[in-house]
This record gives structure tokens, C-alpha cells and sequence, in this order.
């Protein structure tokens, strides 16, 4: 076995934090994006920079860069949750399925058009399909426009985009190991990766929040951070084993862990350790940049570069306007979206580690990635005139229509009755899949495991294959029977009766005849398993009505055991949020206990709890603060209320929904940069507007946040600064203030 070289490890991984600590600073003081300062970093520590040393073994960097793409992923999980998805609601999966499916098939066209072989137009397509969250938001950060009506929407848009980048990487493996496109194999790697995820999820959802719950008093930073970096390996590694990327297994660990109580502290404790290999990820990235390959292939890379920025306008927009949008908004969503980013990177790093991607296509998409990061803002801002023109060329049938259309589609046509309905069908479908999946899960378990074990160690095969199959049924006889269980609750059985008079019940028949259905298959499978014979089908039959008869009778607690199982898993989808809410947490009558955050942007920031009256104000009782891991229980009225702080809040649902948007509410318009304050000194200009007036006259701190220390008036006369002082012409003020507001005084 070769030993590593522990010297070159470490000094190929000091040489680029260094030059990319110094990067970033540089592109912080010209407020560029850092992703940018790492690629460039990137660049100078690679071979292809001979002005200074280069590392020395670029295996050690790529060990590096896939432990970051691992930590960047599970990271993003973090940020993802199926609260969030649920949230988007159907109109932004809609356009960013129509976006990346649009973006795929311009960038194969053009991919083939250059000479590309197939896979490798595969793989372009993809990489330009997603656009970047970090970049959008610096930008829109940086142009003061987070609280403009289209960025929710656009957000959303990203956050689909995301999930759609993971399912990506799934196909475009299966694709490349085969290194060609079967539908027959694409289909069989979907089902797969269908099957496995809902596995994933479901059995990850059901037993960590419980255990974190349980066990929460006895973990501390320290432990958490070691349990979440452990959680995210091991799915990794049963990614992999499952012959998946490690960057799906570190995505799903995120997103399981997201919907738990302990996400932001997860996400706190991993963010520096996300930040240090996602740097060294990025470096990376910038390692390939080629500028030989860039000046040789810059056609092709302003073709790619105008194609992005044109696709993703064009899509952009058409996808918000198929959802009903109208045009402004879906124009500036997608003039807004002209990039590409970090899933650029790692699907390019995918390709390139599989062996599939040709060496060219990386430099080129970095130089791409760069020049569309650059024209991002510009776009942004010429959303509104490009509109603007639009809108006075546009034929005014197409505008009433256009218009028509938008107003038709944000009207809610559902009445009550067909919403609960929808509600219930969703239920029941999802209740199906789920349990479905469980069940195949265990039957090839029992099948694959069981069954040998059992007949080694009976040393009867006849017996052994009867014992499987009873021990088989006990195990998942329960799921069988929680699919046949009713899916409508009593509450709302009640509720259609009240409204509507009567309740139709021929959707209820048609969900319990296919449950049915459902369960003589699963039967079946497990009897053709166990005895592959014809013989199985029959006793399908008999067990299918043996259960028929079996579910008119299940004994209540049965019953409302497998209803406490469905609640405990849905209780830990939403766990987050219903303890934000305190939707789960009942004290007496209608009080709930909830937890919120308090912004930067909440008007009670800095007040003491007696000036603010919350109780006769908001009908709610503050009855803790928890600040910097330090809980403050029954805080007296002369506590002050200070961002960051979580307050424990009792009062109706009704009062705590009023009080959330109060409590959390963020700062839209502060900038991302710390403003600069210095302590300097300068002569006033005879031009000065201070000139001439006594210091109580001038409104210093009021008109320029200034402090006044001192004047110097002389090589060696100080003077401290009085009400009366009257301003000269000359004088040197020592002042501390902001240099940019100063300049108005010099």
C-alpha cells in the first residue's frame, strides 16, 4: 500500500488557503462575488501560473475537493426541507422543470453543433441548466432589491432547482458508466433511485427527531457537530453502496436533518467547516482553468456564454408566465437567472471523475461560470426597461390575454369541499407510496436474508420456506393493513356532511378497492417468493379475501396504534416548524408553547419587555429567552429582547401566527457589508459647509455621523470641542465617522 506523503498533504493545503485567503479579500474590497476570488486563487496555485509555486501533488487537492462537495451538498440539504418544497407550491416545480428541461435540450443542441460526442452534449446541457443561489443573492444583496414581488418566486424557483441538480447527478452517472442513453436503464436507475430515496427518508424521518428528542439534554456543540458530520458520512457510504453519488447521500442526510429542531444549530456548528472545504472545493475548480484551452476555445466560450444568458431569459420567462405570472415578474425572475454556478462545478467534477467529460469542457465552463457571474447585475437591472419596450411593441390582444390569463390563474377556483377532498386523495397517494416502499423493502430483506437464514439453521427446507413465510407476513402484515386502513378522519367526514349535506362516497370505494388491489399484489410477491409456483396466485386470492373480511373488523387498537405511527412521522416532517409555531406544543384550552427567532429587522429589538405591554398589545406571554445557549426563564420586565435571541411564547394560534412575522422579521434593505468607520483627521476647505459655524449649529452627528474628538487649530493648538466653538477655515478636525459621509466636510 503507498503511504501518503503527509509533507505535500500539508503544504499544498497551506499554499492555496493562503493565496486564497488573500484572494477573497481582494474581491471582498471590489464586492465581487468570493466564489470568484477562490477560482482565481485556483488558477495561480495550478501548473498553468509559473510565476509562483504550484502545488505539489494535485491528487491531494482532489481528496480535499471531494470531502468539500460532500460538506456543500450536505450543507444545502440543511437548507432544504420538504416544508420548504410544500411551500413553493406546484407554479415554481413547474417552471424550473421547465427551465432545466429547456436549458438541457439548447445545451445537447449546441453541445452537438460544437462536435461534442453524446454524452458528452449530455453533460454541457446539464451544467448550464442550473442556475447559482449564491451568486443571485449577492446580487440582488447588492442592488438593494430582496424585497422587490418577483424574488420569493425566484428563490423558490432555485430551491426546486436544487433538488432537480441532485436527481441530475443520479441520471447523469447511470450515463456515464453505461456511456450511452437506454431508456430502459434511465428508467430502472429513476425507479431506483425513487425507491431508495422514499426508504431513505421515510426511515430517517421516523427515528432521528425522536432520538435527538430523546436524547437532547446529553448532546452538546461538540457532540452535535460529531453526530452530524457522522450522520452525513454514513449516508455516503450507503449512497455509494447503493451505487449512488456521495453527493446524494450527503444531500438526503441534509434534508432528513433539516425538518429537526436542531437545524440551525447543525447548520451553525457545520458552517465553518463548510466554509473551509467548500473553499478548497472552489480552488480546485480554479486549478483546471487552462488559459491556453480558454484562448484557443474563446468562440466557443462566448457561444456558451450568450446561449446561457439568452436561454435562461427566455425559459425563464416563459416558465413563469405558463404558471400564471405576469409579465413583468416573469420577466425580471428571468433575466434575474442569467448564471451558472456550483452545480456547474460538480457536475463537471462528476463527469471529470468518471472518466467521461472531455478535459476542454471544465476551463470552458469556469470561463463561462466567470463572465455571466460579471454580467449578472446588469441584467438584473435592465429587466424593468427591457419590459418596459416590451410591453409598447406588444400587440394589445396579446396583452389582455396575457393579462386574462395571469388574473384567471391567481383566482382560487376550489371550493372547500373539493380542497378537503384534494387534501384527502394527497394523503391517501402519499400514505401509499410510503408504505409501499416500506414493504418491498422488507420483503426483499426477508427474501434475501431471512429465508437462507432460517432454512440453514431448521436444515429443512420445506419447514424453513413455512417458517419464512409466517415470520415474512408478521412483519409486514401491520403495513399491509395500515394501507387498507380508511383515509378519511371522522373530523372530516363530519365536515363534508356539514357542508355539503352529504358526502359522495364513491372516491372513498375507489381508494379501498385499489388499496386492495395493492395488498393481494404484495401478497402475492411474497408467496411467489417464498414458493415460486402457480400455486401462490390461488392462495393470493384466498388471503385477498381472508383480508377483505379482516379489515371490516381490525380491532380498534390496532387501529389507532398504526394512527399514532402516522402521527408521530408526520409530527417529525414538521417538527421545525411546529415548534416555531408551537402548533404541537398544547398547554391548556387553545395556548400553544412556540419558539421564535428574533430578527435583525423586529421592531422590539433593544426595548425593554415592560415598554412593549406584548400582553394586552398581542394576548401573548414571553416566559423565556434563550441567548447564546443560556436559557432565561420568566425574564423580568427589564430584560431587553436582542437579535439572535429564541423567546418562548404562550398564546392562542391565532396570537402566535399574528406575532411571528413581528418577531422574525429581517432587515430587507441592510447591505451585506459592515459600513467602515475610521478615526482620522483633515483639514477643512474654506468651501466647508461648517465654516463659519459653531459646533451646536452644525449637526454633526445628525447629517454625517460624525464624532468630534479634537481640533487642531496651529502646529501644536488643541482644542476641545464645546457648544460654542466656531469653525475656521484651516482647522483639522480629529474625527471619527464614515470616510465616505466625511468627504461632504473636508
Amino acid at each position: 500500500m503507498e503511504s501518503l506523503d503527509i509533507n505535500s498533504l500539508i503544504s499544498d493545503l497551506a499554499l492555496i488557503l493562503v493565496l486564497g485567503a488573500i484572494a477573497t479579500v481582494v474581491f471582498k474590497m471590489l464586492k465581487q462575488p468570493i466564489v470568484l476570488g477562490y477560482i482565481v486563487a485556483g488558477f495561480l496555485a495550478s501548473p498553468h501560473f509559473e510565476l509562483l509555486p504550484s502545488v505539489a501533488v494535485e491528487a491531494n487537492i482532489e481528496f480535499w475537493a471531494q470531502i468539500g462537495i460532500i460538506v456543500l451538498l450536505f450543507s444545502l440539504g440543511l437548507e432544504f426541507s420538504f416544508k420548504k418544497l410544500v411551500d413553493v407550491g406546484g407554479s415554481a416545480i413547474l417552471t424550473a422543470l421547465i427551465i432545466v428541461l429547456g436549458m438541457m435540450s439548447l445545451g445537447f443542441v449546441v453541445g452537438k453543433y460544437l462536435g461534442f460526442g453524446l454524452v458528452n452534449s449530455i453533460f454541457l446541457g446539464g451544467m448550464i441548466s442550473m442556475s447559482s443561489t449564491t451568486i443571485i443573492l449577492k446580487a440582488l444583496t447588492d442592488l438593494n432589491m430582496r424585497q422587490r414581488r418577483f424574488v420569493p418566486m425566484t428563490f423558490a424557483v432555485l430551491i426546486v432547482e436544487d433538488l432537480f441538480a441532485v436527481v441530475m447527478m443520479v441520471i447523469l452517472s447511470s450515463i456515464a458508466l453505461n456511456n450511452s442513453v437506454k431508456g430502459g436503464e434511465m428508467v430502472s436507475s429513476i425507479l431506483k433511485l425513487s425507491f431508495f430515496l422514499i426508504m431513505w427518508f421515510t426511515v430517517g424521518i421516523f427515528l432521528i427527531p425522536t432520538l435527538f428528542k430523546r436524547f437532547k439534554r446529553y448532546i452538546s456543540d461538540e457532540q452535535m457537530l460529531i453526530i452530524a458530520m457522522g450522520l452525513c458520512f454514513a449516508m455516503v457510504m450507503f449512497s455509494i453502496k447503493s451505487g449512488f453519488s456521495a453527493a446524494l447521500g450527503a444531500f438526503v442526510m441534509g434534508s432528513i436533518l433539516a425538518g429537526t429542531i436542531e437545524a440551525e444549530r447543525i447548520e451553525r456548528l457545520i458552517s465553518p467547516v463548510k466554509d473551509l472545504f467548500g473553499a478548497v472545493f472552489f480552488i480546485s475548480v480554479g486549478m483546471m482553468v487552462n488559459p491556453l484551452v480558454m484562448t484557443k476555445h474563446w468562440s466557443v466560450i462566448a457561444l456558451l456564454a450568450a446561449v446561457v444568458i439568452v436561454g435562461m431569459i427566455v425559459f425563464g420567462t416563459f416558465g413563469m408566465l405558463a404558471t400564471g405570472q405576469p409579465l413583468k415578474l416573469a420577466m425580471e425572475s428571468g433575466f434575474s437567472l442569467t448564471q451558472i454556478g456550483e452545480f456547474s462545478f460538480i457536475i463537471a467534477t462528476l463527469g471529470t471523475g468518471l472518466g467521461v467529460l472531455d478535459k476542454s469542457i471544465y476551463p470552458i465552463i469556469v470561463a463561462v461560470s466567470v463572465i455571466t457571474t460579471f454580467t449578472t447585475p446588469f441584467f438584473i437591472k435592465q429587466a424593468v426597461p427591457c419590459y418596459n419596450a416590451i410591453y409598447k411593441i406588444l400587440p394589445k390582444s396579446w396583452t389582455r390575454l396575457l393579462n386574462g390569463y395571469s388574473q384567471t390563474a391567481s383566482e382560487s377556483e376550489d371550493s372547500e369541499t373539493r380542497q378537503m377532498w384534494k387534501s384527502i386523495v394527497s394523503r391517501y397517494l402519499v400514505r401509499l407510496l410510503v408504505y409501499s416502499v416500506v414493504i418491498v423493502a422488507l420483503i426483499a430483506v426477508c427474501r434475501t436474508y431471512l429465508m437462507l437464514f432460517i432454512i440453514k439453521w431448521l436444515g429443512n427446507d420445506t419447514l424453513g420456506r413455512l417458517t419464512c413465510a409466517v415470520s415474512t407476513f408478521a412483519i409486514v402484515g401491520p403495513f399491509i393493513a395500515a394501507i387498507l386502513m380508511p383515509t378519511i378522519k371522522r373530523s372530516e367526514h363530519e365536515q363534508l356532511i356539514e357542508t355539503n349535506g352529504t358526502v359522495s362516497y364513491v372516491p372513498i370505494v375507489v381508494m379501498l378497492t385499489a388499496s386492495a388491489i395493492l395488498a393481494a399484489i404484495f401478497i402475492a410477491i411474497i408467496l411467489q417468493a417464498i414458493y415460486p409456483s402457480a400455486a401462490s396466485v390461488i392462495a393470493a386470492v384466498l388471503l385477498m379475501l381472508a383480508i377483505l373480511v379482516v379489515m371490516v373488523v381490525i380491532p380498534n387498537p390496532f387501529r389507532h396504534r398504526l394512527s399514532n405511527i402516522e402521527k408521530r412521522f408526520i409530527n417529525n416532517i414538521n417538527e421545525r416548524e411546529n415548534h416555531r409555531t408551537g402548533r404541537e406544543h398544547n398547554l391548556v384550552s387553545d395556548l400553544h408553547l412556540a419558539h421564535m427567532t428574533v430578527g435583525h429587522g423586529c421592531p422590539f429589538a433593544g426595548e425593554r419587555l415592560r415598554n412593549l405591554d406584548l400582553r394586552s398589545r398581542y394576548g401573548v406571554n414571553i416566559v423565556s429567552i434563550l441567548r447564546a445557549g443560556k436559557l432565561l426563564t420568566v425574564p423580568s420586565g427589564d430584560m431587553r429582547i436582542f437579535p439572535g435571541d429564541v423567546l418562548g411564547v404562550i398564546g392562542t394560534e391565532e396570537q402566535i401566527q399574528r406575532m411571528l412575522p413581528l418577531v422574525e422579521a429581517q432587515n430587507e434593505h441592510a447591505e451585506s457589508d459592515i459600513p467602515e468607520v475610521k478615526f482620522t483627521h483633515f483639514a477643512i476647505s474654506a468651501k466647508s459647509p461648517i465654516v463659519g459655524q459653531r459646533l451646536e449649529n452644525t449637526r454633526l452627528r445628525e447629517d454625517y455621523g460624525a464624532l468630534l474628538v479634537a481640533v487642531q487649530r496651529g502646529e501644536d493648538e488643541y482644542i476641545s470641542p464645546t457648544p460654542d466653538l466656531l469653525f475656521k477655515a484651516g482647522d483639522i478636525l480629529w474625527i471619527v465617522g464614515n470616510p465616505k459621509q466625511l468627504a461632504r466636510l473636508k
